[in-house]
């Protein structure tokens, strides 16, 4: 299957972006809209760090992990995800980005290397589910790094 590729920009510094992702329990506020349940384990962030979740809504449920398997400050995270009682297997890649003049782009790739026979014949319906998703996920991540520029700015009396 093809991969599904979104990307924001946001006025917050690459390292900023990045100390924001590399902490997985940061991901179920931009995430929680079809991603539910979270509980985690493993290492607090960086590799090594990992989340059990459910789907919700689209295409029914289902129970994924998600392990940060790659990380390599302050450009990239990967993670693997392992779903469909073992026969999905993906990545999510996190590629940040420094854009001319200040701010990040935020490119988030979700690749499937393994999914299951119902998956690959439905194919355009799971992609458009997932890009929906993923959408929302990276305007919401947007949102949550505005948010936190705000919440600085007042401390610092801007």
């Amino acid at each position: 299957m093809k991969p599904v590729r979104v990307s924001i920009e946001t006025a917050r510094s690459q390292e900023e972006v990045y100390d924001f992702l590399d902490v997985m329990a940061n991901h179920q506020s931009f995430n929680d809209h079809f991603l539910v349940d979270w509980e985690y384990s493993g290492a607090e962030r960086g590799v090594g760090s990992r989340a059990r979740v459910r789907t919700r809504g689209g295409l029914g449920t289902d129970v994924i992990d998600i392990q940060v398997v790659s990380a390599r400050a302050p450009a990239m995270i990967v993670e693997e995800n392992i779903g469909a009682n073992g026969r999905r297997r993906a990545t999510g890649t996190y590629t940040l980005e420094e854009r001319p003049g200040g701010g990040t782009r935020v490119v988030f790739e979700y690749a499937w290397r393994q999914a299951p026979l119902e998956e690959r014949i439905a194919a355009p319906l799971v992609r458009a589910f997932v890009r929906r998703g993923t959408e929302r996920a990276m305007q919401r991540l947007a949102d949550r790094l505005a948010a936190r520029r705000a919440a600085d700015d007042r401390v610092d009396g801007r």
